[in-house]
């Protein structure tokens, strides 16, 4: 059966916390889906209510080897997006933004469509300039603990640069800023579900340094949202674009409020900060509000209530 109404879209890492957002979105909004996911970080249990709907398709797959399929756009969103999964074999997350770009943008320029980088606000490494816009060329350690990563994603956007410039493929590159809501896995080490398992366990939460080092969260319907702007926005925007919320907290701050939110005794502790960490992020977002007509709608709160409700659930079934 096929669905007459919609695109056939790819959307590899499609069994991750955004992916699989993105994939129940696509398929809302009536198109076909095939995910293509390896199962490093992806969880099954991320993707399980969606398997029933025919116009859904689930390929273990590794982007890092060429993939042959038919379809009408590409969202390319497969990599380990936390600091514990992409350290934890560097030199596999390196060619997963370096060959998976190159697969995914070579299938796309023999389709001749439409393909979507999913970047990172890590491009700009610990920054000079606040907030960031996407002007600003970043200041990036390229030999440290978090560079495989970094300039990976730096790396993919060059390759989707010159392949618009070379091969006039279609590309759009969106710069992803963090990112939290229900399905983040509770292990990938991210402040939102670092804190919010602690504190759910009644367990300390761990602030690195002295937490005075800013974030800006972004609600991941609102960045589901944006993607989806950015891929159907006209030929002539390839982005770079900036997606994330501009509201900025300390770390510090982010902790008392999930202690509030969860009703939590935990304390907060104080550990050496990382090497790299960030001391600063925060989204310039003027291109986004101005040429996709997009703005995070989602409060903090309110998200932060619908993270703590996915994971006091989790925990209660052992997961």
């Amino acid at each position: 059966m096929k669905n007459l109404s919609g695109k056939r879209i790819l959307v590899t890492g499609g069994a991750g916390f955004i992916g699989s957002h993105l994939c129940e979105r696509l398929l809302n909004e009536g198109h076909e889906i095939v995910c293509v996911d390896n199962f490093f970080t992806g969880r099954r249990s991320n993707i399980a209510h969606l398997m029933s709907n025919p116009f859904f398709e689930v390929l273990r797959h590794d982007i890092c080897f060429p993939l042959y399929v038919e379809v009408d756009e590409i969202y390319n969103l497969a990599c380990p997006a936390s600091p514990i999964h992409y350290q934890n074999d560097p030199v596999q997350t390196t060619k997963t933004s370096v060959h998976g770009s190159i697969n995914m943008l070579g299938l796309a320029k023999r389709l001749k469509i439409r393909i979507l980088q999913a970047s990172t606000s890590e491009v700009y490494g610990d920054p000079s300039v606040h907030p960031q816009p996407e002007t600003y060329w970043g200041n990036v350690n390229p030999i440290g603990f978090r560079s495989c990563y970094d300039e990976g994603k730096r790396c993919a956007e060059t390759l989707f640069f010159d392949y618009h410039r070379q091969h006039r493929l279609q590309i759009k590159v969106a710069r992803i800023f963090n990112t939290y809501g229900p399905r983040m896995h509770p292990n990938d080490g991210r402040v939102v579900s670092n804190f919010i398992v602690q504190a759910l366990q009644g367990k300390d939460i761990t602030v690195y340094g002295d937490g005075s080092q800013t974030r800006s969260f972004c609600f991941v319907d609102d960045l589901v949202d944006g993607l989806i702007r950015l891929m159907d926005s006209p030929d002539s925007v390839t982005g770079p674009v900036n997606l994330g919320n501009p509201s900025e907290f300390t770390i510090l701050e982010l902790a008392e409020k999930l202690i509030a939110a969860t009703g939590s005794k935990s304390r907060v502790v104080h550990k050496p900060l990382p090497p790299d960490d960030p001391t600063q992020r925060q989204p310039d977002i003027s291109l986004a509000r101005k040429t996709l007509k997009w703005k995070p709608v989602t409060h903090l709160d309110k998200g932060l209530e619908k993270a703590v409700e996915y994971f006091r659930d989790l925990l209660a079934k052992g997961r």
